[in-house]
């Protein structure tokens, strides 16, 4: 009798895992790196703040249908200036929503976010290399603001489970704001469950 039992549980537990395989996944998720170029003219001293940022952030999306991905995604980018220990680092998030193909082993996608986000800016003119000295001339300024973060991309796909993943945006402030704007190219991983 439990060596029946021992078997018959395998066999369960064995199709529910193999079927768990093979569903397609319900919704996705994964983290992802960013540079590219960004640039504006803040006001302070109409200083042009322009290079290469840096960040990271993450994603969730759910799938509804086979074409469209409906979740959320936050990232904070951060702009070095001036190599004094000046910088602008940007953080925003919203509600995502893409259209996604599946063409073998890649899958296209274009979508946009929606959602609100806000800008640190903190510029030392006369900047001190010294801890707990004063500085002089210093400028911080922080602002929100909404945006659109239109995008698109590509998935491949390693497993039916594990995609390395990577995009093009250009992120959008809906109001006039001063934050430097740019192109980003995101690369990273995303899990599907």
């Amino acid at each position: 009798m439990t060596r029946t039992f021992k078997r018959g549980f395998l066999l369960i537990a064995g199709s529910l895992f193999c079927f768990a395989l093979a569903a397609q996944p319900k919704f996705d998720g994964g983290m992802m790196v960013h540079t590219g170029y960004l640039a504006a003219t803040l006001p302070a001293k109409n200083h042009e703040a322009s290079g290469m940022p840096f960040g990271i952030g993450g994603t969730m999306r759910f799938h509804v249908g086979s074409l469209l991905r409906v979740g959320g995604e936050g990232f904070i980018t951060t702009l070095s200036l001036m190599d004094n220990g000046s910088y602008v680092r940007i953080g925003w998030g919203g509600v995502v929503a893409e259209l996604r193909w599946r063409l073998g082993c890649w899958h296209p996608f274009f979508g946009c976010t929606l959602g609100g986000g806000s800008a640190t800016t903190l510029l030392m003119f006369d900047g001190s290399t010294g801890d707990w000295d004063a500085e002089p001339d210093v400028v911080m300024h922080s602002e929100s603001f909404m945006l659109a973060d239109p995008h698109i991309g590509l998935e491949y796909a390693l497993t039916e489970r594990i995609h390395l993943t990577s995009r093009l945006s250009y992120l959008t402030p809906l109001k006039r704001v001063d934050v430097p704007t740019g192109p980003r190219v995101f690369l990273g991983f995303v899990f599907a469950h």
